[in-house]
């Protein structure tokens, strides 16, 4: 924790996190409006922490041993 409680955590605009996942700012809008990713809103605008960037993609990663081959069998 930093001064006043605040999380150490980096905040990421819309727009960074779009370009750290290689993904659209809709679609980073869809995950926050969704409640998929974390964010904090200031005013009109949205703010991630680094922190929710690497959470959404640890629970979002495909697990080798669950994932289908789409039904052929191999």
């Amino acid at each position: 924790m930093g001064a006043a409680g605040i999380p150490a955590s980096r905040f990421m605009t819309i727009a960074e996190v779009a370009e750290a996942l290689r993904v659209s700012k809709m679609t980073v809008y869809r995950l926050v409006n969704s409640h998929a990713i974390q964010a904090v809103r200031f005013g009109r605008s949205y703010r991630v922490p680094e922190s929710a960037v690497e959470d959404y993609i640890e629970h979002a990663t495909v697990d080798p041993e669950h994932h289908h081959d789409g039904g052929t069998g191999h």
